[in-house]
């Protein structure tokens, strides 16, 4: 299972943005990595490259690998209407990206490795793929063994303070998450200029 292993603390600074959650590597050298230091974000890059990075920060904050991506736009442009809006929701309602919203995970890689790890269940069954695409109605759940749950619980704990999102509904107390609906363009704060990523898809 393929999976974006790079060093957060690096791609962050790289692009600009805290893709991962907060970062004091960020904060501390607000410039891109590298020997020319804050010099290096000094240079003028073409229109591709803007494009290209709004794609990689996509592609990066959610953890998937490029030819993942491609799928994924593909899917958004098949499907009737705004390929941009579509590809979001693609992404936003992976299993691995929705247990991270319900606060099963601090980050999205956390979240995904207690997906795939087997500790996750959706409608009462066990899913360990992080990239199951989870629709309007599911009911996702953690396993009822003592370790899904000790693990769940600290997450949760450790994420109390992240609001849910209106599109999702949580009971803490029993450890279960709904999807109630498709997320809405709006909702989403990608810090990504999505109609970049379909222009240059559409090259």
């Amino acid at each position: 299972m393929a999976r974006d292993t790079g060093p957060t603390d690096r791609i962050s600074r790289r692009y600009g943005v805290a893709l991962f959650g907060p970062s004091k590597a960020l904060e501390r050298r607000p410039y891109p990595p590298g020997q020319h230091g804050a010099r290096g974000a000094r240079r003028k890059k073409s229109d591709y490259a803007v494009a290209l990075g709004e794609k990689q920060k996509l592609r990066l904050q959610y953890g998937i690998m490029e030819k993942q991506f491609r799928r994924y736009f593909a899917e958004a442009q098949r499907r009737r209407g705004i390929t941009g809006d579509i590809l979001v929701q693609l992404l936003e309602t992976r299993l691995d990206n929705v247990c991270y919203r319900l606060g099963f995970g601090s980050t999205r890689r956390g979240a995904r490795q207690l997906v795939g790890h087997g500790h996750i269940r959706v409608n009462g069954r066990r899913v360990d793929i992080p990239s199951f695409n989870v629709r309007p109605g599911d009911v996702i759940s953690v396993c009822e063994n003592a370790r899904s749950v000790q693990l769940a619980t600290r997450s949760v704990d450790q994420t109390s303070t992240r609001p849910v999102m209106d599109w999702l509904s949580f009971d803490k107390e029993k450890l279960t998450g709904v999807l109630n609906r498709l997320p809405e363009a709006d909702e989403i704060d990608t810090m990504v200029n999505v109609r970049l990523v379909v222009e240059l898809y559409s090259r």
